[in-house]
C-alpha cells in the first residue's frame, strides 16, 4: 500500500498526500488500495535532461510535441493524415493485416500495421470479433477503464495569489507559479475521502486538485498579463448515481466545487477567470478515444502491467492479427509522456519487417 511506504519514509501529512497525488493520478483508487504504490513509481522513474524524476513543460503546449514528432517522420519520408478517421483494418486471406479503411473510403495498403489507438477501440471496434481468439477479446473486455479524471482548462486574467504566498507588486510569477501546485492535499485521508465519494458514484466533495500555469513559463500562450490555468481534477465517476449522465449542469456543478476550493486558497481566483473548458470522463473519451476517460488507456493496476498489458501473452506489442501492433498506452510498459511503448513497438516491428 502506498499509504504504508510513506509512512515509512516521511513524517509530515502534507508532504504525505502532496506524494501521494502521483500514486491516484488517473487512477479509480485512493492512498489506501492495494498496488497503488506502482503508479507512484511509474511517474517519477526516467529522467529529463539528466535529472531524474524530473518534469517538464513542452513549449508551445503540448501539442508542440505531437508536431515535433510529425516533423521528425515527414523529413523521413513519412505522410501524415490528420483528421482522417480509420473505419476498420484491412485483413488478408490468411487474416494477416493488409493496411486499413478510412471512413471516405479510401484503402491505405501496407505490410505492417501499428495502433496507439486503445485496446478497445484497435481490436473490439476495428477489427471482426470472429478474426479473435475468444479468450483475447474477453480479457479486452474486462480492462478496467475506470477513470476519475475531470480537467478544466482555464483562461484568467491575472495570476492567483496564493494566501500561503502572496503574489509581488509587479504581479510577475514567483518559483510556486512555475511548478505543480498541489490542493486539498493536507493529507492522504481527504484523498481517500474523495476518491470513496466518486466510488458510490458522487464527484468528490472536497476534489483532488492540481493546477499547472504553463504560461509562465511560455508566455506565448496568453496574451500579455493573462494565463491559462490547467486543473487535473479527481475524483469523478464516469456515470453519476441514480444512472446520471453528465450533463451541463452537473459538469459546471462540479466545476464551480473546484473553483470554490481553489478561492480558499487564493482568494479573488474566480473574479479572475475568463473562460472556462470542462472535460469530464465521457468527454475525454468522446473526445480523445480515451477508453472510459482513461488517460493510460487502462488501469496501472498490477494486474494490468507488465505481462498482462493489455492481455497476457500478448505484452510484445504483437497481436492475434499477424501484422498488426499495438503502440500506445494500453501497451506495456503503460501511459506517460515518454514514447516507450512507441519505440518498443517500433522495434519489434521492424524485426518482423526484415521477415517480410
Amino acid at each position: 500500500l502506498l499509504g504504508q511506504i510513506l509512512d515509512l519514509w516521511f513524517e509530515s501529512e502534507p508532504l504525505k498526500a502532496t506524494l501521494a497525488t502521483d500514486a491516484v493520478i488517473g487512477a479509480m483508487a485512493s492512498p489506501h488500495t492495494p498496488s497503488s504504490g506502482y503508479v507512484l513509481l511509474h511517474h517519477v522513474m526516467g529522467e529529463l535532461e539528466g535529472r531524474r524524476g524530473a518534469w517538464g513543460y513542452v513549449a508551445g503546449g503540448m501539442g508542440a510535441l505531437s508536431q515535433a514528432i510529425a516533423l521528425a517522420a515527414t523529413a523521413r519520408g513519412a505522410h501524415i493524415f490528420a483528421e482522417k478517421a480509420v473505419c476498420h483494418v484491412l485483413l488478408g486471406r490468411d487474416g494477416e493485416a493488409q493496411g486499413v479503411a478510412l471512413q471516405d473510403g479510401t484503402e491505405v495498403r501496407s505490410k505492417l500495421v501499428l495502433s496507439n489507438a486503445s485496446p478497445q477501440i484497435t481490436f473490439l471496434e476495428l477489427i471482426p470479433q470472429e478474426q479473435l481468439p475468444k479468450d483475447f477479446v474477453q480479457r479486452i473486455k474486462q480492462v478496467d477503464t475506470r477513470s476519475p479524471v475531470t480537467k478544466i482548462n482555464v483562461a484568467v486574467d491575472r495570476l492567483p495569489s496564493f494566501l500561503a504566498a502572496p503574489n509581488a507588486r509587479d504581479g510577475q510569477p514567483l518559483p510556486h507559479h512555475q511548478c505543480s501546485i498541489h490542493l486539498n492535499c493536507e493529507n492522504t485521508q481527504l484523498l481517500h475521502q474523495a476518491f470513496t465519494e466518486a466510488a458510490h458514484g458522487h464527484p468528490s466533495s472536497r476534489p483532488m486538485i492540481e493546477l499547472c500555469i504553463p504560461s509562465t513559463l511560455d508566455p506565448g500562450l496568453a496574451p500579455p498579463g493573462c494565463h491559462v490555468v490547467s486543473l487535473f481534477t479527481q475524483y469523478t465517476p464516469s456515470m453519476l448515481a441514480g444512472g446520471r449522465s453528465w450533463d451541463e449542469q452537473a459538469r459546471n456543478a462540479y466545476a464551480d466545487t473546484v473553483f470554490d476550493c481553489i478561492e480558499d486558497y487564493a482568494p479573488g481566483f474566480k473574479a479572475s477567470v475568463i473562460g472556462r473548458d470542462i472535460l469530464t470522463p465521457p468527454d475525454l473519451e468522446r473526445i480523445f478515444g480515451l477508453p472510459g476517460g482513461n488517460i493510460f488507456h487502462g488501469g496501472m493496476s498490477l494486474d494490468q502491467l507488465y505481462f498482462t498489458r493489455p492481455a497476457p501473452s500478448y505484452s510484445g506489442y504483437r497481436s492475434p492479427i499477424p501484422g498488426l501492433y499495438l503502440c500506445g498506452s494500453g501497451a506495456h510498459p503503460g501511459g506517460g509522456v515518454m514514447g516507450a511503448a512507441g519505440r518498443n513497438a517500433a522495434q519489434v516491428a521492424i524485426k518482423d519487417f526484415r521477415h517480410l
